[in-house]
């Protein structure tokens, strides 16, 4: 791998109606406005070289892939690290009861029937680490807010937070290899030990 251009997924159903999932069984179609979000995206990527598309296991990922992809010659890979998080029992709920429970939460907390954003971390690690080793040049990735923007964190030297900025939809970032080589260690050593920012 030699570039990889990360991209949140276009907007969704479940985007507009403030609404957490964090489980891909769970049909969540791209809305209208996503629809050209993903459109728009394949027209910035019009010139860029793309030898894969890395996507994950939700709905929302493999469509704004389908859209932003059309007419070109692609192969796919779906990367289940990549995955959103789960939230467990805050899934199919607003995500401002989500947020509500994540600020005050540790990175090591575990809501019922979910992960940690520790576990979290160390999975997109691993799932950026598998994107080190591929032979393909150029890599499109798309996938959720919270995975792009640990790495887009760990790109900038800094950790993950308590609640993170927003991603914009299906917007492209590009990294290097040894962009992204140095984000992943970095997020996996703070995923083995982790501490928000700010914290003693």
């Amino acid at each position: 791998m030699k570039t990889a251009i990360l991209a949140r997924h276009a907007e969704s159903v479940f985007s507009v109606r403030a609404m957490m999932n964090g489980d891909p069984a769970i049909a969540g179609p791209l809305t209208e406005e996503g629809v050209e979000q993903a459109r728009r995206l394949g027209e910035a990527l019009r010139d860029e070289p793309i030898d894969l598309c890395v996507f994950t296991e939700f709905e929302r990922t493999k469509k704004t892939a389908d859209i932003a992809l059309e007419g070109r010659d692609v192969p796919r890979l779906v990367v289940p690290e990549f995955n959103d998080i789960n939230v467990g029992r805050f899934d199919g709920g607003p995500l401002e009861t989500y947020l509500d429970w994540a600020r005050t939460a540790s990175p090591l907390d575990i809501p019922e029937g979910g992960e940690s954003r520790a576990a979290a971390a160390a999975r997109v690690a691993s799932g950026g680490r598998g994107l080190l080793e591929r032979h393909e040049d150029h890599l499109l990735v798309i996938a959720h807010g919270l995975p792009i923007r640990y790495l887009l964190l760990a790109v900038a030297g800094e950790g993950p937070r308590p609640v993170l900025e927003k991603v914009d939809y299906a917007t492209p970032y590009k990294v290097t290899r040894q962009e992204l080589l140095e984000a992943v260690d970095d997020l996996r050593r703070w995923a083995e030990n982790p501490a928000w920012a700010g914290d003693d």
